[in-house]
């Protein structure tokens, strides 16, 4: 419950405790908080109690805990009768990367298709190889002729 309390403000918190009950009040205000919380966690509990048996015997591996979204979502993604390891294995985020950035930095594409072949490359990387022309999408600015005047812009006038 404490786990992110650090030492210092532990002391800082019993050093302001004292300044603000006394040192004579303090053990009786201490007892009325563990007693209080005691009451919570008995209240908590019974509650949790009657609902596991007003819910039946259907229920018996119910946890409560589990009603906490990210409690459910991790426990449904590591119960792998989806198999959704075999899918999440299947991505191989590095290959199809590298694929990218060297179809846009116009590199050859044959030879980091051919590495690739070896580990079962995508059918989209095999057939941008074997369609013999290339695509240069490099951005190249385009030259005018010496008699074409540059378009004309109403709104920049």
């Amino acid at each position: 419950m404490f786990n992110d309390i650090g030492a210092l403000e532990l002391v800082t918190l019993v050093v302001l405790a004292v300044l603000v009950f006394g040192p004579d009040k303090l053990p009786k205000v201490i007892q009325d908080v563990t007693r209080t919380i005691r009451k919570i966690r008995e209240f908590s509990d019974s509650a949790k109690q009657d609902i596991r048996q007003e819910l039946g015997p259907e229920f018996k591996d119910f946890e409560f805990e589990d009603l906490n979204p990210k409690t459910f979502i991790r426990k449904q993604l590591d119960n792998d009768e989806l198999g959704l390891k075999e899918i999440r294995n299947g991505f191989d985020l590095k290959k199809e990367m590298a694929e990218v950035t060297d179809a846009v930095h116009g590199r050859d594409a044959e030879a980091s298709s051919s590495a690739s072949s070896s580990s079962g490359s995508s059918p989209a990387a095999s057939s941008s190889g074997s369609g013999g022309g290339r695509i240069d999408m490099s951005k190249k600015p385009e030259q005018p002729a010496a008699d074409d005047r540059p378009p004309f812009d109403a709104d920049a006038t």
